[in-house]
């Protein structure tokens, strides 16, 4: 079962809409809104514990179907700046092209967004 809303949907998508229309310069809180309701999105789209998706300061989900996490520091966590996040989950860029950059950090064998993303929102 993937994990409760937090974001309202229409709040989500108004930040997200604020991002596309001007990223390096939306709000921080919007970032924040942004960032949040993409990864309860991926959180839904892709319900599980198995990988920890970090986009430090503003949130992280736990998603994927397989063997479950639950105590100490997770074998299946991915981690980005937000801005690399949003690009990555709206399609302005790419998975690969993330983690060829260091924009990207993924540890573990499920470690991998690639079949994920982007979220087409």
């Amino acid at each position: 079962m993937p994990p409760r809303r937090r974001t309202p949907l229409d709040q989500g998508e108004q930040a997200l809409a604020l991002w596309r229309s001007a990223p390096d310069e939306v709000p921080r809180q919007a970032l924040a809104t942004a960032v949040r309701y993409t990864l309860e999105e991926l959180a839904e789209r892709a319900p599980g514990r198995s990988v920890e998706v970090r986009v430090p300061p503003f949130g992280a989900v736990q998603c994927i179907e397989g063997p479950r996490h639950t105590r100490g520091t997770p074998t299946n966590v991915v981690e980005a700046d937000a801005q690399s996040w949003l690009r990555m989950v709206t399609g302005a860029s790419t998975w690969e092209q993330e983690r060829e950059a260091g924009a990207v950090r993924a540890s573990g064998q499920r470690a991998d967004l690639s079949e994920w993303l982007p979220l087409d929102l």
